[in-house]
């Protein structure tokens, strides 16, 4: 079993909420994101999301979308991301979320390579369909980076057991259809979704996309482990209210 699945499996056991922050790797500057990774494991984050930026983020809404762009302006790159990640050290797992394309440009072999080289523990390629994981898995087996699955609103019930049970560290329930972003509105069937996604998978599942406050932590926290949570920290820390951020965790992993 990989460590992040330990780690996350350890919370879920303990019922714990598992709490996944997301950030827009290099957003306000790469010189700022071991500060920021440190902001978020003294908040009590479970695991951190690093999101890579991209020119075509088909899965992020305006907020995430407009770091990027920052990021991208900022020259910020996968490989410069990977270089300072090899620099910070952390008690807390991060979590890659990146779209292929970077992936591929960079060799599929050689990123797994230096990505073993830093804390990172887990891996999310949302357009990354799950018959072509194999140009991954291979590399990733001798490794301790969980390719973590998506199960989007839309994904067949019967498909579901099999995404959940090629997946590690956690399941990521994407729980709107449609891209990132506070303040969505949820369907009346999502609870009895995520039950059903949990009830088949022997590791923790997490909600993500539009969740920004603390009733919504509690509403899932009844049929899943945990949640992601993206937009609402993004704009918080654009706006450098980095106090508000560390209050919002604390509150909700303390419940």
């Amino acid at each position: 079993m990989k460590s992040l699945t330990k780690q996350l499996k350890a919370k879920q056991q303990a019922n714990e909420t598992i709490f996944v922050p997301y950030i827009m790797a290099g957003a306000q500057g790469l010189n700022q994101l071991a500060d920021e990774i440190q902001l978020l494991t003294e908040a009590g984050a479970s695991a951190i999301e690093l999101g890579i930026p991209f020119s075509d983020p088909v899965a992020d809404g305006p907020v995430i979308q407009a770091a990027g762009l920052r990021a991208l302006e900022n020259k910020v790159t996968l490989k410069k991301i990977i270089q300072q990640l090899k620099q910070i050290k952390t008690k807390t797992p991060l979590v890659i979320m990146t779209y292929f394309n970077p992936i591929f440009s960079y060799g599929l072999e050689t990123f797994i390579h230096d990505l073993v080289k830093t804390d990172v523990k887990g891996l999310i390629i949302p357009d990354l369909p799950y018959e072509h994981q194999e140009l991954l898995t291979p590399l990733l087996n001798d490794s301790d980076i969980s390719l973590i699955p998506l199960v989007a609103l839309t994904t067949p019930k019967e498909r579901i057991p099999e995404l959940v049970e090629s997946g590690e560290g956690f399941i990521y329930a994407v729980a709107v259809n449609g891209v990132t972003g506070t303040g969505r509105n949820y369907q009346e069937t999502l609870d009895e979704h995520l039950a059903y996604i949990q009830k088949v998978s022997d590791k923790p599942v997490l909600a993500g996309f539009g969740i920004s406050s603390k009733e919504h932590v509690e509403r899932f926290r009844k049929s899943c482990a945990g949640v992601i949570v993206g937009s609402k920290i993004v704009q918080l820390l654009s706006e450098g209210k980095q106090t508000e951020v560390s209050a919002f965790i604390k509150e909700v992993v303390s419940n």
